[in-house]
């Protein structure tokens, strides 16, 4: 490691959100730049640990001690090329990645991690400042063809990889862009469209063809995509929204939480479709159900169109501020923490349970029935029953409730319907180890295989079929999965 004791000497510094009265009037990024010194310092508390379990932690395997000691040494080129090795888009996992790597970092066991997210952002940030990311496409072509159905970060990442290979690539996307979540789910506050246009326009410019606007199963038949590849990565994700059956789901006013971030990023970009609404919350009295990332995008996404009130309503209890005895280190913390957009304004309920959604007579949400509830725990510290509290029923406002509870499975209509693929107990289009689909020559990635989970989940299983798909065209690879 460049500097022995760097974690003795320097305290854990986060890159510096924009104040919070400037940030929700626009939809700009809400961190502000960090002064290369302070990126130094920062990775000088890197330790190079014997066993660097943020390695462990990343399931990328990022070289990240490697990075960290070269970003120390002012050698950002080969910082870079350290970074890549490993990772297609530290882009994006810089900038929406939660950073399992750092709650796995030997340092927090008894302190504060690395900010192994801000070194992996300030890489890439000054690789594309200093015009080191040119188009780098491949010297030789295979000759094989292959589709990648879906354009989201598993998509992308099984792309670009077998575009290195020297393969064909062509992607099929439905919406009117690529990038899938990137694109439409996520706000620009956390992850502004630029950032990902410039990605994709690379991998064009390497020789990835994207088709969007096209359904696979709908606007092109299964017998062509079969005529015309040799081998298919299905990176469908995990689309089919968690409903929450209960009686006055049928009001005006209650939303799946995606239709409400797509709807906005679709008005930011300027192609909301004909025809589709465009949810404003306005100075109404907006509930939002789910703990997750979601329901902090949908926070944020409120703040900033000026809703009246925003609650965010949780049945977990409110997690402590240290880990609990069956939660170690190196896992993922279950301790209370709070996003940019939590620190933005709204409140925030934990340990309540929606049951009814309340009418104005009209058809229309005018309020929400709660209740509060309490979790019982097993000897090991895990919760085994949800009950709820006597006399503990009330209401608050609702004028938009939007559901951010999750998703179930990919969905069916389409290849996995069309091929008849086999799919596991939870709906997701089962594998084998490698990969492979039910259907010779046809492989699958990110969460329509795994499940609703990270993008740099999406991205190492991306990167793990593509490699799979290589092995299966051409009998050997050079890929890193």
């Amino acid at each position: 490691m460049g500097k022995p004791t760097g974690f003795l000497e320097q305290p854990r510094e986060e890159p510096p959100y924009r104040p919070v009265e400037e940030r929700v009037n626009d939809w700009r990024d809400v961190y502000a730049d960090v002064p290369v010194e302070t990126v130094r310092k920062q990775a000088s508390r890197c330790m190079d640990c014997g066993i660097p379990f943020c390695n462990q932690g990343c399931p990328l395997g990022n070289l990240i001690p490697e990075w960290n000691d070269l970003i120390y040494r002012d050698l950002w080129r080969e910082a870079l090329d350290a970074l890549l090795k490993t990772n297609n888009f530290p882009e994006f996992t810089g900038t929406i990645c939660p950073a399992p790597c750092e709650s796995a970092c030997v340092l927090a066991i008894n302190d504060d991690p690395v900010t192994i997210k801000m070194s992996e952002w300030n890489i890439i940030k000054r690789a594309w400042d200093e015009g080191w990311m040119v188009p780098n496409p491949p010297t030789r072509r295979t000759g094989k063809r292959v589709a990648v159905i879906g354009s989201g970060p598993a998509g992308l990442a099984a792309a670009d990889q077998l575009n290195k290979a020297g393969h064909y690539v062509t992607v099929f996307e439905r919406s009117q862009r690529p990038g899938g979540l990137l694109t439409f789910g996520i706000p620009d506050f956390k992850l502004e469209k630029p950032v990902v246009e410039r990605r994709l326009k690379l991998m064009e410019d390497e020789g990835v063809i994207f088709r969007c606007g096209v359904g696979v199963g709908v606007d092109v038949a299964m017998v062509e995509i079969e005529r015309n590849f040799d081998a298919v990565v299905l990176a469908l994700g995990s689309t089919k929204p968690r409903d929450l059956p209960i009686p006055g789901r049928e009001l005006v006013g209650i939303h799946y939480a995606m239709d409400f971030l797509t709807a906005q990023n679709e008005v930011i970009y300027g192609d909301l479709p004909e025809g589709k609404p465009h949810i404003d919350v306005r100075d109404k009295h907006v509930v939002i159900i789910g703990g997750g990332d979601t329901a902090s995008d949908c926070l944020g996404t409120a703040n900033r169109q000026g809703a009246r009130s925003v609650t965010v309503l949780d049945y977990n209890l409110k997690p402590g501020e240290s880990r609990p005895v069956m939660n170690p280190w190196p896992e993922w913390p279950m301790t209370y923490s709070e996003s940019s957009s939590f620190k933005e304004g709204g409140q925030r309920k934990f340990a309540v349970l929606t049951k009814e959604f309340l009418g104005d007579g009209e058809g229309h949400l005018r309020a929400m029935r709660l209740c509060e509830v309490d979790w019982e725990f097993g000897p090991d510290g895990r919760k085994t029953r949800m009950f709820e509290r006597e006399d503990s029923s009330f209401e608050i406002p609702a004028d938009h409730v939007f559901l951010a509870i999750g998703y179930l499975h990919p969905e069916k209509r389409g290849p996995i319907s069309e091929w008849g693929l086999e799919i596991d107990r939870r709906g997701n289009v089962k594998t084998d180890a490698t990969y492979r689909t039910s259907r010779e020559g046809v492989f699958a990635a990110g969460d329509c295989r795994r499940g609703q989970s990270l993008v740099v989940w999406a991205i190492a299983e991306g990167r793990k079929a593509a490699r799979a798909c290589d092995l299966h065209l051409m009998g050997e690879s050079d890929l890193r999965g």
